[in-house]
């Protein structure tokens, strides 16, 4: 891949250079500034763009949502000590940003040089479309009785622009008491928590990271946050399995629609926000096809139109909504 580099400070800079350049890809140009990022994305496109935070002219949010409006292309956010800006890295996200990760240090081969080429292969296989064919869709199954106090699940898949799709939509809609409200979220697992906590102050509602094995609740959201997926089981409990481990997306929506499709008997509604690619598309066929209602965003309101549209096309979505109006239509 050709990788654009922005980031105002040169030790950085040449820290990404490096790992750049010791691997498969090439770096296409170096940015100071993020108006120069915007600029060199449309004079010079890149395949990825490696965006840091803090820079003159323009911030990595505000770059990455011109990037985005102007010359749409994959970007990453790599920034130092990330973990201390997530309102920033969230937004970043928001914009349009598909991860996150720490910026390398300049001196020696280290993990923050590895992790970073990790997220540069997986962003490489997004963007080739590279993904293991969907496993067979799912008959719903019947099962034990689900729990007398959550009559209802809300199933909600989101990837590229999600976190400040997720703030949005949970501003308007509290899941009631006896409806259970699960969330996956394409992230960096290290991020889940925090985006916890964060969704949790935009919305002003509870909202848990899913620590695996314990049931569906009621009244709150609760947030995959592992690198493996998320599963519900027979007995309406959130487990983490790892398979498939070829799977790109990590945690997988699809993985998930797909065993809601296949042992939540009762009321189901399943949503799918802005992201790229296709995850969540065939889950939420599966949804549909076991008699749950399904719900994708539309393409006004989306950062990336890639996997609410694949829903669209598969027929997966009995509504097509902007953002804005999806709380009422989950009630």
């Amino acid at each position: 891949m050709k990788i654009g580099i922005a980031n105002d400070s040169p030790t950085a800079a040449e820290a990404l250079r490096r790992a750049v350049a010791g691997s498969e890809h090439q770096v296409a140009w170096i940015a100071r500034t993020g108006a120069d990022a915007v600029r060199l994305c449309r004079d010079l496109p890149p395949d990825l763009v490696l965006m840091d935070l803090a820079m003159p002219v323009l911030d990595g949010v505000e770059a990455t949502r011109r990037i985005m409006r102007e010359a749409p292309c994959a970007i990453l956010v790599v920034t130092a000590a990330p973990q201390d800006n997530v309102g920033q890295v969230f937004r970043a996200l928001g914009a349009g940003a598909l991860d996150v990760t720490a910026t390398p240090v300049l001196l020696g081969r280290t993990g923050g040089e590895a992790a970073l080429l990790a997220k540069i292969r997986t962003i490489g296989k997004l963007i080739a479309g590279a993904r293991p064919p969907a496993a067979g869709l799912a008959a719903a199954t019947p099962a034990a009785a689900s729990a007398p106090s959550v009559a209802r699940l809300v199933a909600i898949g989101a990837s590229t622009g999600g976190p400040v799709a997720l703030a949005r939509l949970l501003a308007h809609w509290r899941p009631p008491a006896d409806t259970a409200a699960v969330v996956v979220q394409h992230i960096d697992p290290a991020f889940a928590g925090q985006l916890a906590r964060w969704l949790g102050e935009q919305a002003g509602m509870p909202v848990r990271a899913i620590a695996g094995g314990e049931p569906v609740e009621g009244g709150i959201v609760q947030l995959a946050a592992s690198g493996d997926h998320l599963r519900l089981t027979p007995e309406r409990r959130l487990v983490y399995d790892a398979h498939p481990r070829d799977e790109v997306y990590r945690p997988s929506i699809d993985v998930f629609f797909h065993s809601v499709a296949r042992y939540w008997s009762r009321s189901a509604t399943g949503v799918l926000l802005t992201g790229m690619g296709r995850d969540g598309a065939a889950g939420l066929l599966a949804m549909r096809q076991a008699g749950q209602a399904t719900i994708a965003q539309d393409e006004g309101s989306s950062a990336v139109y890639g996997m609410p549209r694949a829903a669209a096309e598969l027929c997966a979505a009995e509504k097509v909504l902007p953002l804005d109006n999806i709380a009422a239509a989950l009630g």
